[in-house]
């Protein structure tokens, strides 16, 4: 490529737009507390993966507990789960939310 072209290279971009809040009925429940059980005895390079959660070796399994904000964060947890190739036991919610359900 010589550099005539090179400066000649257009990248198209999107008109500005006006962006306005949009958050009328979106609601976001507080987070919980989470005990998730994974196989086999994770190291520390694969609990760093999850630096918000402790961690406790039981048997063959490893435990992580914590907190986490809301259900992003749960998807968030379970996505580095599934990208480190690690078998997914169990997850269960143990912390209340402040949110009462009827």
């Amino acid at each position: 490529m010589n550099s005539a072209s090179a400066n000649n290279h257009r990248i198209p971009v999107a008109t500005a737009h006006s962006v306005r809040a949009q958050d009328d009925g979106v609601t976001t429940q507080p987070g919980c507390q989470y005990v998730i059980r994974i196989r086999g005895r994770l190291g520390a390079t694969a609990l760093s993966a999850f630096p918000t959660m402790g961690s406790e070796v039981r048997g063959s399994e490893t435990v992580l507990t914590g907190f986490l904000e809301d259900r992003s964060a749960v998807y968030g947890v379970l996505a580095q789960i599934e990208a480190l190739g690690l078998e997914l036991l169990e997850l269960r919610r143990v912390g209340p939310s402040a949110v009462h359900e009827p």
